[in-house]
């Protein structure tokens, strides 16, 4: 039995079944990755947009080595001194008079977003939120009801009250979805697990519109798109608009679990001691992590970098899959992409995989491309041919030219 063969055997007996993996990976750095039986591969999937800095980025190592030989955990009952430090590297970059709650997940910050809304609004009456169709907001039974795909909900119901959807990219769709119990709209501005769909500019300056005239909030999910990976630090500022509140998680610090609510002036003093808590979050290890990420952002330009490698990497897909009918586009922002295909995906996932790229299908018909921030030209330009020798491999799997 090779090392890869006794892990997963090991894991079949002791781990539930809640993923189905694909690989025995033991290694990384960088943009590559290496499995238990020593095969190296080019990873655009970044752990589904966690390690935006790639694999092991030495400023991440260090400041986790340091802190945790240091203090790792205090709980919040007393003052930890990364904590503020981080609280103010996110709000300066996000909000005027915003201020943080952290906590340790994607789906721990929506929820703590949706509790946030709900205390602003309840002595208005008002309790529901807007959700997009297609959305997602994480595994959670609240994160689930707000996720607006009812593949996610079956067989988990009764599924929590206080969510009503509206059409992504549909403003008209949003203002009737809205009632006197609404009390926020929620988006994303880049759908990841929806198909890596961008929001309008005129949807999301709309929205912004919208939730003043109605005096209602406008949320942000940012757990998929934040933190450079559209080529600005949170996937909004794109469209020119603020928030009322948002969420962060996966690639705050790299791959240390640690999720964030950032709140407006609005908002930002909603919450008081009692409303809400995290054993966990905020630690000066999972601090130390994410300050590591948002100065190695800044100091080695990777929005930047985010930009310019995502151009690249859209226009050589789109150039070497054009010739490919089963191919209808690429779409995306900066280094979050997807390879849109008319049928389902997974089975070119499956050979990108066996060819040395790991990426993801994801609604059923879309290869999802998710880099790290780091990524070089000539790993992208790599990861367009692996791309196009699996499309033509595909096409030649059936007679007849087409898979």
């Amino acid at each position: 039995m090779s090392s890869s063969e006794q892990i997963v055997a090991l894991h079949k007996q002791y781990v539930m079944p809640t993923y189905a993996p694909g690989l025995v990976l033991v290694k990384g750095k960088g943009a590559k990755v290496w499995d238990a039986d020593g095969r190296e591969y080019l990873d655009f999937l970044s752990g589904i947009a966690v390690v935006g800095l790639g694999h092991c980025h030495p400023n991440v190592v260090k400041a986790i080595r340091r802190q945790a030989g240091q203090l790792m955990h205090v709980s919040n009952l007393y003052y930890n001194e990364n904590q503020p430090r981080l609280a103010e590297a996110l709000s300066t970059r996000a909000m005027n008079g915003s201020k943080c709650f952290f906590c340790n997940s994607g789906a721990e910050a929506n929820e703590g977003m949706f509790k946030l809304a709900r205390l602003w609004g309840h002595a208005q009456g008002k309790s529901e939120i807007v959700t997009m169709r297609n959305s997602f907001h994480g595994r959670t039974l609240a994160a689930l009801a707000a996720t607006g795909q009812t593949k996610y909900q079956k067989g988990f119901d009764p599924i929590p009250a206080g969510f009503t959807y509206a059409d992504f990219n549909d403003l008209a769709s949003v203002r009737a979805a809205i009632t006197d119990k609404t009390v926020a709209v929620l988006v994303e501005a880049v759908q990841g697990e929806g198909g890596i769909l961008p929001a309008t500019p005129e949807f999301m300056t709309g929205l912004r519109s919208l939730c003043n005239e109605k005096n209602i909030l406008l949320l942000c999910d940012e757990v998929q798109c934040g933190m450079g990976r559209t080529g600005h630090w949170f996937g909004f500022q794109a469209y020119g608009i603020e928030p009322d509140a948002f969420s962060l998680a996966k690639s705050l610090a790299n791959g240390f679990p640690i999720g964030a609510l950032i709140a407006g002036p609005k908002l930002s003093d909603v919450f008081q001691p009692g409303n809400h808590a995290s054993t966990f979050g905020g630690n000066p290890l999972a601090c130390a992590a994410a300050l590591a990420v948002i100065e190695t952002i800044t100091s080695e330009g990777l929005l930047e970098n985010a930009t310019k490698m995502g151009e690249l990497l859209a226009s050589l897909l789109a150039k070497k899959t054009r010739k490919f009918s089963f191919v209808k586009t690429v779409r995306g922002k900066g280094l979050m992409l997807g390879l849109v295909l008319d049928r389902p995906a997974k089975e070119l996932e499956v050979l990108l995989r066996e060819k040395g790229l790991i990426t993801i299908a994801t609604a059923d018909t879309v290869i999802r491309f998710l880099p790290p921030l780091c990524v070089k030209p000539a790993q992208v330009r790599k990861a367009a041919k692996i791309v196009a020798d699996a499309c033509a491999a595909w096409q030649q799997k059936t007679a007849g030219g087409s898979p």
